[in-house]
């Protein structure tokens, strides 16, 4: 199939063609056949698989075919973070560059000039606007916005709206939209409360599912076992030593992500933390630099794992495992794209052992373990074990049960031993200990644990 067979207006069907785009991805040539049919549709597919081209040419292509009386704010299209706006509206652009279709991105931050406008963009209507729930609704508060020429409504990324708690913002604009409309809705995963906002919304939807929690062929996936005072060493050892372009560094939260920014620094790389306390023109600062290749690394939470399409990034680090399963395929989805190759490396401690291992669970492989590199002279990291899989599942290349689990018991009221504290030995601990340490008169057994919460969102 190319992208010829479904007969796209001609001046859209340049726009391809200047841009070299032949063969639609498999969530396109799915996607488009039904949107072109005025169909509502659930698509469940992961970033980095070409969805937003999969509802927006077809959008154009009957935005194109309209009467021109008509042509007034035909497109709405809900997006989590405002890095996702700004990029939707940028392929908005790209794609429509011979057609004369207008798109405006409407989010939060910038100055009153931004404010006012994104107001005359939704009062006089430009075709297509792209914009975040929180800044959409104070606009929508001025009862200015004329929505009756209103003929599809897309909900981009919608699962992480609803992560972000945008659940009823979402219903408080579908509130002011014409009843009669295509909805369309595309999200990494279906968990039951995306099914829900879908039975709310959507009129008798068609569903598509393409490849939901698989992270791409092309990425390399592995795992170092490291303490957290082991983790900056060797996080320099890697950018040192591997050819890296560009590098992102997840992080749990963003006062992490600002320390580690610091640290990194410190250890003479050129690095960027991306949070939300920056103001608008400094993320926007960044991210130019970050795609232009002026900045070679970039550190940021999970609102990096879904909210930038960049070209070129070889290395993704995660810092610590994430907490969300799902995230992880996000995470690591910001390399390898449009089916290059990239590596993706996550450092776990003791405590994320089992979260990486309902990671593991969710993607259906074994991520290779790697011993820490002996010229560093870390030893090595909890559990490591070069004959064996670390807590978390069957042992490797043996028959027979399961071996125990070197982590803390789960079951409620057992003790758990102290992990990671910052004046802990980084040297490796003894592999099946399972016998209580004695404990001395008048003090705790083991060293006090500190916080050593690692550097990250």
């Amino acid at each position: 199939m190319t992208f010829d067979d479904f007969e796209f207006e001609p001046r859209l069907a340049d726009g391809l063609d200047a841009m070299g785009f032949t063969k639609p991805t498999p969530i396109q040539a799915q996607a488009i056949p039904i949107i072109l049919q005025d169909r509502d549709l659930i698509a469940c597919a992961q970033t980095g698989t070409g969805k937003t081209a999969a509802y927006l040419l077809p959008i154009l292509h009957k935005v194109l075919l309209l009467p021109e009386e008509q042509r007034h704010l035909t497109t709405l299209v809900i997006a989590p973070t405002r890095e996702l706006a700004v990029q939707i509206d940028q392929q908005v652009e790209g794609l429509a560059y011979f057609t004369g279709i207008s798109s405006a991105p409407v989010y939060g931050g910038g100055s009153g000039v931004t404010w006012g406008q994104q107001q005359k963009a939704l009062v006089e209507g430009s075709d297509i606007v792209v914009a975040t729930p929180g800044r959409l609704i104070a606009l929508l508060q001025m009862k200015s916005i004329n929505f009756s020429h209103l003929k599809h409504l897309v909900l981009d990324e919608a699962d992480r709206m609803l992560d972000m708690g945008f659940y009823d913002d979402i219903l408080r604009i579908i509130g002011y939209l014409p009843k009669q409309r295509q909805t369309l809705l595309f999200s990494a995963t279906m968990p039951p409360k995306i099914r829900k906002l879908a039975s709310t919304i959507l009129q008798e939807p068609e569903q598509i599912t393409i490849a939901i929690s698989k992270p791409a062929e092309g990425i390399l996936q592995q795992v170092y076992l490291a303490n957290d005072p082991q983790k900056l060493p060797l996080l320099k050892h890697i950018l040192k030593t591997g050819d890296y372009g560009s590098v992102i560094i997840f992080s749990s939260t963003k006062d992490h992500v600002k320390q580690l920014e610091r640290e990194i620094t410190r250890l003479g790389f050129k690095a960027k933390a991306f949070h939300s306390d920056l103001e608008q023109p400094e993320r926007d600062a960044l991210m130019r630099d970050f795609k232009n290749k002026q900045l070679p690394i970039l550190i940021g939470t999970d609102i990096l794992s879904r909210g930038i399409d960049v070209d070129g990034i070889s290395l993704v680090v995660n810092f610590n495992a994430p907490h969300d399963p799902e995230d992880y395929v996000h995470r690591i989805g910001r390399t390898a794209r449009a089916e290059n190759t990239g590596t993706a490396i996550t450092f776990i401690n003791e405590r994320d052992q089992r979260k990486f291992a309902s990671i593991e669970r969710l993607i259906g492989r074994e991520v290779a373990k790697l011993p820490l590199p002996e010229a560093l002279g870390l030893g090595q990291g909890p559990g490591y074990h070069p004959d064996r899989r670390p807590a978390g599942g069957p042992e490797r290349g043996r028959g027979g049960p399961r071996g125990k689990r070197p982590g803390p018991k789960s079951h409620e009221g057992a003790a758990k031993p102290p992990v990671d504290a910052p004046h802990a030995e980084a040297g490796p601990k003894p592999p099946g200990t399972g016998k209580k340490r004695k404990r001395s008169r008048g003090r705790s057994g083991g060293p006090k644990a500190g916080n050593g919460t690692p550097p990250t969102e």
